[in-house]
C-alpha cells in the first residue's frame, strides 16, 4: 500500500518532466504520409527501378507506392530496409484506385504483377547509408533491375 501512495505522490512531479503535449507530437496515425513513386520497369519492358535510388528518413511515415507499368511480373525487394522500418500496412490496390487487400507485419520484398500497385506504409527507426534494391526473378537485377536505398 505504501509504494501505491509514493507512485501517487510522484505523478505530479512526472506530468511536469513529460507534458502531454510531447506523448501526442509522436503519434504517427495522425501525420500525413509523405508519398513517394517507384515503377518497377516501364511500358518497353526495360529491367530497371524508376528512379533506381531512394531516400528517406527515420521518423516520418512514408507511403510508398510500387507500380508496374510493364507486362511482366516484378519484386521489389530490399532485405535491410524491411529490418529498418516499422511496417504499418502494405495495401494492394485495383486499377480503379480501390484497396482491395491489407497485409500486415514484417515484409521483406513485395511481388508485383503488370500493372498492378502495391502500398508500403512504414516508419524508418533506423538508419542505412545503403541498402540493395533488386528484382529477384532470374536475370532481373543482372539485366539492371537493381538500386539503392538510404536513410538519414
Amino acid at each position: 500500500m505504501r509504494l501505491k501512495t509514493t507512485i501517487t505522490h510522484l505523478m505530479p512531479a512526472l506530468w511536469l518532466t513529460f507534458p502531454v503535449s510531447g506523448f501526442t507530437a509522436g503519434d504517427m496515425t495522425a501525420k500525413q504520409a509523405i508519398e513517394v513513386v517507384v515503377n518497377l520497369g516501364n511500358k518497353d519492358n526495360q529491367l530497371r527501378f524508376y528512379p533506381s535510388s531512394l531516400q528517406f528518413e527515420t521518423g516520418k511515415l512514408y507511403k510508398l507506392v510500387i507500380k508496374n507499368p510493364s507486362n511482366q511480373k516484378h519484386y521489389f525487394t530490399a532485405e535491410d530496409m524491411s529490418r529498418a522500418v516499422f511496417t504499418r500496412k502494405v495495401q494492394v490496390v485495383s486499377q480503379a484506385n480501390e484497396t482491395i487487400a491489407e497485409v500486415k507485419g514484417h515484409i521483406s520484398e513485395i511481388e508485383v504483377y503488370p500493372g498492378g500497385t502495391a502500398e508500403w506504409w512504414f516508419v524508418p527507426v533506423k538508419t542505412l547509408k545503403s541498402s540493395r534494391l533488386h528484382c529477384t526473378i532470374k536475370g532481373h537485377a543482372e539485366a539492371g533491375m537493381q538500386g539503392n536505398i538510404s536513410i538519414k
